[in-house]
């Protein structure tokens, strides 16, 4: 009888350890779920921005290798012009896949950081009046006040944890002067309430 005693005390005393460890990995894997959505957004976003930089790559070597008409033919200066401009093009691609690069490495870095604090309630019911918010946008919301290492993803997922209905493109689009890719600590962004529309 002592042994059955003893063994239902010792399963009584691992069970809850069993569960927060349980709802300790959750937390984890709902946070990478977040960032991943986040790096996903930006890695969406860059590809548009790199096959418009190829679009436009193409348009000036169709334009190089287009034969002039017979009596027209370019000069020096406009042949150099245009070899300008397709390294301009070419050093702005360079760019957009360095930035690619470091937001990935900045993704990585955020995974070992706190989540922001929780909401605070908005006491007016509109977006700040330095930005125009979209009219899908809800009205109603909060007014959070970006911390140092914070995402969109992370802000958009630390919203949900309390039960806030927001996505990253609503909050993108209640604060349509905001850089989702750059956000500055102690700027004030506002996040949209689906709930409260």
């Amino acid at each position: 009888m002592k042994k059955i005693t003893l063994w239902l005390l010792l399963v009584a005393l691992i069970a809850p350890l069993a569960r927060a460890q349980e709802t300790a990995a959750q937390q984890q894997i709902d946070k990478l779920s977040g960032q991943i959505q986040d790096l996903t957004d930006t890695i969406a976003v860059q590809r548009q921005q790199i096959a418009a930089l190829e679009k436009e790559i193409n348009d000036l070597r169709d334009k190089v290798s287009t034969p002039p008409p017979v009596n027209d033919s370019a000069s020096h200066a406009e042949l150099k012009a245009l070899a300008e401009q397709v390294q301009e093009v070419d050093r702005k691609r360079r760019e957009d896949s360095d930035m690619i690069a470091k937001q990935i490495e900045n993704l990585v870095k955020a995974t070992a950081m706190t989540p922001p604090p929780p909401p605070r309630s908005r006491t007016t019911s509109t977006p700040p009046p330095e930005e125009t918010a979209d009219a899908n946008v809800p009205s109603k919301g909060y007014e959070y006040e970006v911390k140092q290492g914070d995402t969109l993803g992370r802000i958009v997922k630390a919203y949900r944890d309390k039960g806030v209905k927001v996505s990253f493109s609503q909050i993108k689009a209640a604060n349509p002067k905001m850089n989702p890719d750059v956000l500055i600590p102690g700027k004030k962004i506002f996040i949209p309430d689906a709930n409260a529309k």
